[in-house]
């Protein structure tokens, strides 16, 4: 099969080699072709483009990205999926690789790749933060969970306003370009996904990156209570309060993240 899967498709494929979803790996596979060309499309997949995914499961969206001429590497976690995986992408130029995508080398990969990916729940936001780290990427187009779109997605105040909506910030932003219902699905999960997309993002560094999980480790206490408790002495804090006039009981999710990159140049690492 060279065709984006119907759904159809995708359940006579796994009932062919005795499959089933696993639910603990998030293995939901998106077989709606329409929807499938569209992310291929808003993602940049064209020929020349160098283009990585991570969970192919059935070869939907790998399919659809090679269908536009990219040159793709795919990288699967469940092994079980292989004989399905090689007969949906039989007579398609794919690198297959085989193994846990947070194990991959990131930084090995060319500069200016693109990553297109329908990302399971348990490893959109580690995997997130590998990929923004590595720096090789042109663009990032992933399909994820609404609720971790929207805590990508997130601005100041709001409630999904997280670390990793400030880290998304400060690497150029991330928008949401669609929502794509559940329906489109096979299993059908019980959530809303929704295709995100970062361009040209731009890492700030590691130690910025591991300040920001500190100032929101804590969400319920006072940035400043936040941040002692993460080892950082009071009277450095203090200063630090006074020289960029930031209000006593301020929390980290008030902040912007120019804010925060400012309280961290500030700081530094904890004592």
């Amino acid at each position: 099969m060279q065709a984006p899967l119907r759904p159809t498709q995708a359940r006579s494929l796994l009932s062919a080699f005795g499959l089933q979803a696993d639910h603990d790996l998030g293995q939901n596979f998106l077989t709606d072709a329409q929807i499938l060309d569209q992310i291929a499309y808003l993602g940049g997949a064209e020929v020349g483009r160098t283009v990585y995914e991570v969970g192919p499961g059935l070869g939907g969206l790998t399919a659809a990205l090679c269908q536009r001429g990219a040159q793709v590497t795919a990288i699967e976690l469940d092994r079980r999926l292989e004989p399905a995986l090689r007969c949906s992408l039989e007579g398609l130029a794919v690198d297959l690789r085989w193994g846990d995508a947070l194990d991959f080398d990131w930084r090995g990969v060319p500069a200016g790749s693109l990553f297109i990916a329908n990302l399971p729940y348990q490893v959109a936001t580690p995997l997130l933060a590998q990929l923004l780290r590595s720096g090789r990427f042109a663009q990032l187009t992933v399909l994820l969970q609404r609720e971790v779109a929207e805590r990508l997605t997130a601005r100041p105040g709001e409630r999904p306003y997280s670390a990793l909506s400030a880290l998304a910030l400060l690497c150029g932003g991330a928008r949401v370009l669609r929502h794509i219902p559940p329906g489109a699905f096979f299993p059908v999960p019980k959530v809303t996904s929704s295709l995100v997309q970062l361009r040209d993002p731009h890492h700030p560094g590691e130690e910025l990156e591991a300040f920001l999980q500190l100032a929101f480790h804590h969400r319920r206490k006072t940035l400043r209570n936040a941040l002692g408790l993460s080892g950082y002495r009071s009277g450095q804090l203090q200063a630090a309060w006074e020289r960029l006039g930031l209000p006593a009981a301020v929390r980290a999710e008030q902040l912007s993240p120019q804010q925060l990159a400012a309280l961290a140049g500030e700081l530094g690492a904890p004592a």
